[in-house]
């Protein structure tokens, strides 16, 4: 399984505000952000969760909690923690590497189609390379689970946005000597990077 982050992060970092992003909506990001995690399992917060629910990301959502044991949607399970989470993460991504999910639902949400820009730049690859992009698994925040999980990530897909923010949450930092940028792509007001671990173990 590959472990890997999703987050849109301005200069300083910042990736929030009052639960909104600080920055105008970039089109183009949240293009690349959806179909990126379309049809992966996600790990995200229940307060991330919760404000995600009309339009949920992913094909099978862990939802990290304490506070509840449950959630009434059929694609998402609970987990309380890191190490829960990971082991649940491992399971669905064991299911889809042999071609189904572990407790697949038939009404999983699917992305929904997006028309093709004429103005925007290519996009990159979503098939990162040297890896199966059925063993992924993408944590989405909200910034206490980029926290949880940062000393556990294999690669982070990170949309560095154009400019420094003022703002509540921030990504949190990492040490440039144990990653390494692998692919990049610029678009208008932010540049896309893959980021890998250098050890190749978190």
């Amino acid at each position: 399984m590959q472990l890997a982050s999703v987050a849109a992060l301005a200069e300083n970092r910042v990736i929030g505000r009052e639960g909104e992003v600080p920055w105008p909506h970039i089109e183009a990001d949240v293009r690349q952000y959806r179909e990126r995690v379309a049809d992966a399992p996600v790990i995200l917060g229940r307060r991330t969760f919760d404000s995600m629910r009309d339009d949920l990301p992913g094909s099978r959502q862990i939802v990290v909690s304490r506070s509840v044991d449950s959630v009434d949607v059929p694609t998402a399970v609970v987990a309380s923690g890191v190490e829960e989470a990971v082991e649940l993460a491992r399971d669905i991504a064991v299911g889809r590497g042999r071609g189904s999910s572990i407790e697949a639902d038939p009404v999983a949400a699917e992305a929904d189609p997006v028309a093709a820009d004429p103005d925007a730049p290519p996009e990159p690859s979503l098939d990162p390379g040297g890896a199966d992009p059925a063993e992924f698994v993408y944590v989405l925040g909200g910034g206490a689970i980029y926290d949880l999980f940062q000393p556990h990530l294999d690669r982070m897909f990170l949309s560095h946005v154009d400019g420094a923010y003022e703002g509540d949450t921030a990504y949190p930092a990492w040490d440039d000597d144990e990653w390494a940028v692998v692919a990049e792509t610029d678009y208008d007001r932010f540049t896309l990077r893959e980021w890998v671990r250098r050890d190749g173990e978190p």
